[in-house]
């Protein structure tokens, strides 16, 4: 299952937000109908309308064909947040042993039911005067949540999520088995590479 090993690809940051933090609780509590965590930083409370698979960047980055236009994702320095249907995180462990992942260790982080998510700044899509602004004019600091792919006000977030009832390609949603199988081999390729890295352990 290991494959051939590719080379290490980086991650684009996405635009740089704007507002403050009220703003930000403002929009996702009311714009996109997410509840928060009171208090700072602003967090967000997975497995009520999604969880979240947090994976290295490059898995993420690898995965993105597998996700639909509308699925949001989130970067925070060298991990990816990916957006999965709620009750995904309850599921994983069954389904990684399912497509025979179940033995290794690898580097997948799931937040369901009960998990919090470092809350990105809402995305500035938009300058005071209104106007559009440039894709990529400015960016978050280096590390810093940021939005790759940003939730979309007036959206049911659900429909966009992947999810195993979207398995085989039925229903428009994208499919999480799919989409934990090609995370699970980057994760698996990412795991032999810093193994053939440590002196002797390809010998």
């Amino acid at each position: 299952m290991a494959g051939t090993v590719s080379s290490v690809t980086s991650v684009p940051l996405p635009p740089r937000p704007s507002g403050s933090a009220g703003d930000a609780r403002r929009w996702y509590e009311n714009e996109l109908g997410w509840p928060t965590v009171p208090g700072e930083p602003l967090r967000l409370v997975t497995g009520v309308r999604f969880d979240v698979l947090d994976v290295p960047a490059e898995a993420g980055r690898a995965a993105l064909t597998r996700l639909g236009p509308g699925s949001p994702v989130a970067v925070r320095g060298g991990r990816m947040r990916l957006l999965v249907a709620a009750g995904s995180a309850e599921e994983l462990p069954g389904l990684l042993r399912w497509l025979e992942w179940g033995a290794l260790a690898l580097d997948v982080v799931a937040l369901g039911a009960g998990g919090r998510m470092t809350a990105p700044p809402p995305p500035r899509l938009r300058s005071d005067e209104g106007r559009e602004l440039p894709p990529g004019r400015s960016r978050p600091l280096q590390g810093a949540a940021g939005w790759l792919r940003p939730p979309e006000p007036g959206c049911e977030v659900e429909t966009s999520l992947p999810t195993l009832s979207a398995m085989g390609g039925l229903g428009g949603a994208p499919d999480l088995v799919r989409l934990v199988d090609t995370v699970a081999a980057h994760c698996h390729r990412i795991r032999l590479r810093r193994l053939c890295a440590q002196p002797l352990a390809c010998s």
